[in-house]
Order: structure tokens, then C-alpha cells, then sequence
């Protein structure tokens, strides 16, 4: 079985004491039979408390061997942190001697929190290969006739194997795998980890490739044993080569066609090694029945064939790319749905899954044999019930299925995914059961984290939609969409949408991977991409989609306590924001901007942007707004990399870019430029404004929304990532509350109220051109769900991880109840409260080893609590 290579330690504990027991965090709970793997020398170890009212660790002891009998022995050979007085249970950096590639390593924690004593089980983790001279396999793969790489790239999968003599049952087994693109693993005819889709995760191969670890022990024997590979060309292998660049699509990049290295070390029960290493005497066959796979256009299956001509496979080049352990999960299956109903048309089935969903379908069908079955997919219907697929481009989006014989058969494709509520299947003389159909959803595998509903069913369905998109969307990088042929790390899409992301999804791995994606792609000059990883080069050098590298980082620090994305990142940032200074500044402002105020409502419900000037707000009032926030967030960083110099340096670039920018813009009568609605949010809710000024500028935003717009939102993906905080704190609850629960246009809940089972990339996305009408975005999602948790349910993180926790629920008039939580590093935090009859009834969890600000509803100042569950009245 697999574990996860994770930047930190990560394991269930078990503790005594007077209801002081410790818990480690587990993001890999379902691989709890077997070690877990890191991929660095210094890793941080982290626990959680559970115990009574007020509990509060006072001190730990973190200890490591190399051995369980040495840990159980007390003989700590690696590292004995010795007694620390501190409440730090999260992030606790490793401070021993580096560890070495292939280390078994085991620990445990001391704990004392109170009167109480609590120690842990012994966990244990393995070291993967940390330095390129520790890989002895090469790299190989091989050339097939049939590939076609112009146009809609398509080439058979490569079928690899490696039969191999063991002497005895090996003591332990570790096999280190990267198969570019995408692999399946089996050992002996078991597929391993058979739940994960598309592993190893993406990147720039040119600058990292990343590879798996399995611990295949179990799986071996005395005797003949088989390792098989299947390999596809994925994102290594480009999907579209030399096609025209239209819609202002360049081709994806093509680092090659597929390849693979694998390293099977073995150690027998005396201690003997065993290197088994892939090379040009291990066999390769591309008569397999995968035809050709693709995420853009499907895949082609026939299961008449199956491997047979075997040829030596051939030693080929290595990527550019730097080998490298795998920080986050791999994609896997987590949920599985019946279709809501399955019915015909001019012959085909066609299936409704009920929502909109990104996965692939699995069938149970039988038919006649050389049969071709075909499989469409769209996320919407046309009226007469037959596909629409308008939006999807030039992506085809078809698997094709080739009978066998006539016995029944179960089949799903294996490296390729589409996003689709509808699916047609061609080629039965049947109509298939609904019970035969299964949809299964994947995405980066990641616990669920947070909880919310309310009395309201617009907000509910709402909330639902993001989730479902937001899941949807994560492959190994944050995604656009999931159907079309696009399917890029769009920076602009999670400048804010990062914050509310982590309240529902741990995503702490895939974002502190993504990070390094978007540093991996930055030239020495600073410049920083649109999208990454590099898939598309596209640097259009604006200030509003590369603002992700930093708010991204700032997530992770803020909602998990750890630092490490700051500081590693923190010298690319700081290159980035002078570079644009340098070349863009004008005057104190920062003139470049590309996209503006992406994708707000137009005046036309066919147009997918607005013509008219009054609506768009000037793009150097975006970029010199946007400067000011990451330079007041870059002086934060610079105090927690102990970096003085930087601190003034940008305070000072901050000071700067507000004077020019309220010497520009800030009109007479206290509007911003143009008096769009995003043109007075930004300052106003950046602290730009001048002292004394904020109501007027607020103001114009009420009017504005009111006036103009009927109530309505009037902003794009730069507007609505702060349109909800911003109402509320400055005094209009009521208006954030008519924008969450509205169901015309343009709003989220007329997305649902239209059919809507995920996030539209548009406000008017059944209406405007169907080139880009996606039905699976989350850009427009905005500081929505941070609104939700924060305000409505009122938690939030006044200390990185929830430390500190402010606990303040806002209660807008109509809204009966909210059920919110948030299962934090330290612990699960809750909030449920409900009103009735002018009376206010709420009740709160906070977890150990933290405390919470307390406001009730129109307290002037809060009230410090401890762990605990507490319920509190008041009349509202």
C-alpha cells in the first residue's frame, strides 16, 4: 500500500491522562496499516489535544529513534527534543542531525497540560530518496508507429513490465515510481492504491518531477514476482501540438512522449539489499487496449487486445526536471453517485447524474462482440434533450468502448476525466439500468474540514455548488474548469478564493505545492505567469492573477500555522513585486493591468464583457490597489522572516502607492475614478482611504449597488473578493444578506434557481456566448464562503491555525439558524446558534490548547474563553 509524501508528520495518537488525550493530525487516516513517507530531512511534527474545559498544553517532549524496540527502550538515537515549555502543538520543527534517504524512523510525544501527563503512541514514517545519487533505475520508454503528435495529440499506452527472482520473502519492500504522465502500478497482478487517478501529481517537468512511494512488501514472494506498469502521456505529453491558436488558446507545452523510472529496493529478513532498477531489460508493448487516452478528448479502449508483442524497452532521456518526493496527495476516487435517471433518445441513453460532476463513468454492459460503444459527455441538455456541447471547444470529450465477446463486461476509462451532469452512450441495443452506472468523482485526496447550513435554502444550495465546484476543480493544481480544453492553474481564479477554499477542504498540501509551482515558473526578471504550473506561457504581467503567490502563501500560514510557504518563498515574492515596480510604476502608481475587472455583469445578457466605460473600472486602479495590499502583506513577512531592512522598505512602497493613488482617483465627493462599485471597494477595504473619509467613499458603494444595480451585484472576479466583508463590517449586514439569498439575475442563487449544481463562470452564464460558458468555475465565488464561516457562522482565525480564535457570529435580519464548523489544527471549532422570538440562543466549542474572543450580537468588546463548549443567550 502507499502512503502520501508529506512535508509533515501525520499520524493518529493515542494518550492518557484526566481527559487530556493527544491526537496527532492525519490527513492520510486511510493508510494507517502502513508507514507514512516524507520527502525532506527536517520535518515538523504536530499533535492535537483533546481534554475538558480550559485545557492548555504547558509543555512537550518530542523524541525519535530508529527503531520501535529503541523507542519503546527509551533510546532515542536520532532526537530528543528534550522538555520545551511551550503551547506549540502545530508545525514544531525537526531539530536533529538531517535524516538520510531510506530511513524507518519512529516517535512519540510527551504532553503536559495542566495536572495531566499524556504520551502517545509510537508512530513511525519512512524517508524517501532525497538525493538524485540515490537513484540507480533509468529512465525508459520507447517509440510507437501509431503515435500522432500534430493536432489532437493521441498515441497508444505503453504497456512495461519487469519479471524478477526473489530468494526469500523480503522484510521490507519500497518501490519509488514516476511515470510521465500518468501510471498505474501493479505487483503481481494488484493494483496499487486502485482508488488513484493520474499519478504522479503535475508540474513543470522541466523544473521538478515528482514520484510516488509504495511500500510493496506484502505484495511480493519467494520466487517469480511481476511488476507491471501501464504509462500515458498525460500533461507530459502534450494534448495539442501545432494547432492554430484560436479563442487565444496557445498549444499546451510538450515536454515529450511518455517515459518512466522505477526503483524496487528490497531488504531480506538478514539484512541483504535488493535493488531492482527499470532499464532496457525490462519489456515494453503498446498493443495494449488502450488506444489512445486524453483529458481533452477522451479515451479509446479495446478489449479485443491486450499486450503481446514485447519488445526491450529503450533508454531515453531524462526529463529536465529535478526527481523529486511527491508533497501531496495523489487524485483519487471519493465519491460515487447513481445516475437521477437514465432515458432514451434516437437510440442512445442518455444519463443524468444529477449534478454536475468531474470523474468518469464505470458500467456494467454487455454486448455483441467488435461493437464500439461511445460515450459523450456535457453539463447541460438543448432543449430537444440531445448534448449541448457549444462550450466545450475543441475538446471532444468522447470515450469509446470496443465489446470483447458476448459476456458482460465492466469498464471505466483509466487516464482521462470529464466534467458533465449528462452522459450518451451509443451502441447498445439496450437501455442500461440505472444500478449499472456508477459516477465516480475524484479529486486531490483531502479530508473534508468544515460544515455549514442555515435556515435559508438558497444559501444551502449555494454553499453545496461551491463545494461541488471547488472539489471538482482540483487536480493536482487549482483548476479553471474541468470540460473544455482548458483545464489550467489560473492564478486570478484563487487570489481570494484560496481563503474560503480552506474552510471546507484541506488543501493545505495542494496549495503549499501549487506555491511552488508558481515560483518554478517565474523568470529571473521577477515576472510571474498567469497560470501555473507552466502548461501555457502566458505572462501577461498585471498585478490582480500573480497576487495568488502571495495571498496564497498567507492562507496557509493563516489557516494551518504554518510558515513554511512564506519563508521559502518569500525572496521569488519580493523579486516579483520589484519587478513590477521597476518596469510598470509610473508616479507611485503601478499602470499594467490585463484582465480588469474580469467577468462582471454586462449590460447585455449576451455578452460575456461589458462595452460600456461607466462599468469597467480603469485597470491602474486594479494593479496600484492591489500593489498596496501585497506590500502590506509582504511587510508582514518580512517581520516573520526577521528581515527589518525589507519591513520599511515595504511600508514605505505601501505609503507611496496610497498617497499617488488617492492623488489620482479619490474624486471630490468621495468617490474612486470611474465611481464603479470595485473602484471604491479596493481602497476602502485595503485601508487606502483617507482618515475620515471611509464613510462617503462607503457610501458610494451602497448607492451605487442600489441606485444602479436594483440591490444586485455590479463587480467581476477583482470586485466580489471583498464585496461581502466589506458591506458587513461597514454597517450593511442586510445588503451582504440580500446579495447571498437573491435568485435573479445577477446573483449565486440565480445560478441555482436556473438548475445550477456548480459555480458558473458567468453571471449571465445561460445567456452569454457559449465559448465561454463554463458551468464549473469558482472564480465568481469571491470572499463568499469566507462570509459564510466567518460572519454568519462567525469563526475566525485571530492567531495562524486558530491559535486565537475570534468567535462573533453577525445575524442578519430572516436568517433563523446557522450550523457551522471547522475542524482546525488544533481541534474542531462550532458554532451553532438560533434565534426566536427576539431571542438569541448560541452555542460554541472551542478546542484544547486554544482560546477565543467571544462577541454576542451587539457586545462593544469580547470576552476571553477557554476550551470547552459553552452556550450563551441574549435578546436581540
Amino acid at each position: 500500500m502507499k502512503r502520501y509524501l508529506v512535508p509533515f508528520l501525520a499520524a493518529l495518537l493515542l494518550g492518557t491522562g484526566v481527559r487530556a488525550a493527544v491526537k496527532v493530525v492525519s490527513p492520510t487516516v486511510e493508510y494507517r496499516s502502513c508507514p507514512v513517507v516524507i520527502g525532506v530531512d527536517s520535518p515538523v511534527f504536530g499533535w492535537r489535544l483533546e481534554g475538558g474545559k480550559k485545557t492548555m498544553q504547558s509543555s512537550y517532549r518530542i523524541v525519535v529513534s530508529s527503531s520501535e524496540a529503541n523507542l519503546k527502550a527509551g533510546v532515542y538515537d536520532i532526537w530528543d527534543s528534550g522538555l520545551v515549555a511551550s503551547t506549540e502543538s502545530v508545525a514544531v520543527p525537526y531539530g536533529g542531525a538531517p535524516l538520510k534517504s531510506r530511513a524507518n524512523v519512529w516517535w512519540k510525544v510527551f504532553v503536559t497540560a495542566g495536572r495531566s501527563r499524556a504520551v502517545s503512541a509510537p508512530q513511525s514514517f519512512h524517508v524517501a530518496l532525497l538525493d538524485q545519487r540515490d537513484w540507480q533505475a533509468k529512465w525508459i520508454g520507447g517509440e510507437c508507429p501509431e503515435d500522432v503528435l500534430t493536432g489532437h495529440v493521441k498515441i497508444p499506452a505503453r504497456y512495461l513490465r519487469k519479471v524478477f527472482r526473489l530468494s526469500d520473502v523480503p522484510a521490507s519492500a519500497y518501490l519509488y515510481i514516476s511515470g510521465l504522465g500518468s501510471c498505474e502500478v501493479s505487483v503481481n497482478g494488484t493494483r496499487l492504491a486502485p482508488g488513484e487517478i493520474l499519478a504522479p501529481t503535475v508540474s513543470d517537468y522541466d523544473k521538478t518531477v515528482y514520484y510516488n512511494t509504495y511500500e510493496v512488501a506484502p505484495l511480493l514472494k519467494k520466487g517469480e514476482n511481476t511488476l507491471s506498469v501501464v504509462l500515458e502521456g498525460g500533461r507530459f505529453t502534450s494534448m495539442r501540438i501545432g494547432v492554430e491558436k484560436t479563442d487565444a488558446i496557445p498549444d499546451i507545452r510538450h515536454y515529450g512522449l511518455p517515459r518512466m523510472i522505477a526503483q524496487l529496493e528490497i531488504t531480506y529478513k538478514d539484512g541483504k539489499p535488493v535493488i531492482i532498477g527499470s532499464g532496457e531489460d525490462w519489456k515494453i508493448a503498446f498493443d495494449g487496449p488502450i488506444r489512445y487516452s486524453s483529458e481533452f478528448d477522451g479515451e479509446f479502449y479495446d478489449a479485443r487486445r491486450s499486450p503481446s508483442v514485447w519488445k526491450d524497452a529503450v533508454r531515453v532521456e531524462a526529463p529536465k526536471g529535478v526527481l523529486t518526493a511527491q508533497p501531496n496527495p495523489n487524485i483519487a476516487i471519493q465519491h460515487r453517485l447513481l445516475p437521477k435517471a437514465v432515458f432514451s433518445k434516437d437510440g442512445r441513453a442518455v444519463i443524468d447524474m444529477g449534478e454536475n460532476m468531474v470523474g468518469r463513468l464505470r458500467i456494467k454492459a454487455k454486448g455483441n462482440p467488435g461493437d464500439t460503444l461511445v460515450f459523450r459527455y456535457a453539463e447541460t441538455l438543448n432543449p430537444d434533450s440531445t448534448l449541448y456541447t457549444a462550450n466545450l471547444r475543441k475538446a471532444e470529450v468522447t470515450d469509446y468502448y470496443i465489446i470483447k465477446d458476448a459476456n458482460p463486461f465492466t469498464w471505466a476509462p483509466s487516464f482521462t476525466y470529464h466534467g458533465f451532469r449528462y452522459a450518451e452512450i451509443s451502441g447498445l441495443s439496450y437501455l442500461p439500468q440505472a444500478k449499472d452506472i456508477e459516477g465516480q468523482c475524484f479529486y486531490d485526496r483531502m479530508t473534508v474540514r468544515g460544515y455549514f447550513r442555515t435556515s435559508n435554502e438558497t444559501i444551502n444550495k449555494i454553499y453545496a455548488n461551491a463545494c461541488r465546484g471547488i472539489r471538482g476543480n482540483y487536480r493536482g493544481m487549482p483548476t479553471d474548469c474541468p470540460q473544455r480544453d482548458e483545464r489550467m492553474g489560473w492564478l486570478g481564479d484563487r487570489a481570494q478564493g484560496v481563503y474560503g477554499e480552506a474552510y471546507i477542504f484541506d488543501n493545505h498540501l495542494l496549495y503549499s505545492k501549487w506555491v511552488r509551482d508558481i515560483e518554478e515558473a517565474q523568470l529571473a526578471s521577477g515576472s510571474l505567469p498567469d497560470v501555473a504550473p507552466l502548461f501555457w506561457n502566458i505572462r501577461s504581467d498585471n498585478m490582480t492573477w500573480p497576487a495568488a503567490f502571495v495571498t496564497a502563501s498567507d492562507m496557509i500560514y493563516n489557516q494551518y500555522g504554518d510558515i513554511r510557504a512564506i519563508r521559502d518563498h518569500y525572496p521569488a515574492m519580493k523579486r516579483w513585486l520589484v519587478y513590477m515596480k521597476e518596469r510598470y510604476g509610473r508616479n507611485g502608481l503601478i499602470t499594467k493591468d490585463t484582465y480588469g475587472d474580469w467577468c462582471m455583469p454586462p449590460e447585455s445578457p449576451e455578452l460575456i464583457h461589458s462595452k460600456d466605460p461607466s462599468r469597467i473600472t480603469p485597470g491602474p486602479v486594479l494593479s496600484t490597489a492591489f500593489y498596496y495590499r501585497l506590500c502590506k502583506l509582504m511587510e508582514k513577512y518580512a517581520v516573520l522572516v526577521s528581515d527589518a531592512s525589507d519591513e520599511r522598505y515595504f511600508a514605505v512602497e505601501a505609503g507611496a502607492a496610497a498617497e499617488a493613488f488617492n492623488r489620482e482617483y479619490l474624486n471630490e465627493d468621495g468617490s474612486y475614478a470611474n465611481n464603479t462599485v470595485t473602484a471604491n471597494l479596493l481602497p476602502l477595504w485595503f485601508g487606502m482611504v483617507p482618515a475620515g473619509r471611509e464613510k462617503a467613499v462607503f457610501k458610494h458603494i451602497v448607492d451605487k449597488t442600489n441606485d444602479e444595480f436594483g440591490g444586485h451585484v455590479s463587480v467581476g472576479v477583482v470586485g466580489i473578493m471583498q464585496l461581502m466583508r466589506a458591506l458587513t463590517e461597514f454597517g450593511r449586514l442586510d445588503m451582504a444578506y440580500k446579495l447571498a439569498t437573491l435568485t435573479d439575475y445577477p446573483s449565486w442563487g440565480y445560478m441555482a434557481e436556473n438548475g445550477a449544481t456548480t459555480i458558473w463562470e458567468l453571471w449571465n452564464g445561460n445567456t452569454a456566448a457559449p465559448e465561454m460558458n463554463s458551468g464549473n468555475h469558482v472564480m465568481i465565488l469571491g470572499d463568499l464562503l469566507v462570509w459564510y464561516y466567518e460572519y454568519l457562522g462567525g469563526i475566525k482565525a485571530l492567531k495562524p491555525g486558530f491559535k486565537e480564535i475570534r468567535l462573533k457570529p453577525y445575524v442578519p435580519a430572516g436568517l433563523d439558524w446557522v450550523t457551522c464548523s471547522y475542524y482546525s489544527v488544533y481541534g474542531q471549532i462550532k458554532s451553532e446558534w438560533k434565534v426566536k422570538d427576539g431571542k438569541f440562543v448560541w452555542t460554541f466549542t472551542i478546542p484544547a490548547n486554544t482560546t477565543a474572543k467571544v462577541w454576542l450580537p451587539g457586545d462593544l468588546s469580547p470576552t476571553d474563553y477557554g476550551s470547552g463548549t459553552y452556550t450563551l443567550k441574549t435578546t436581540l
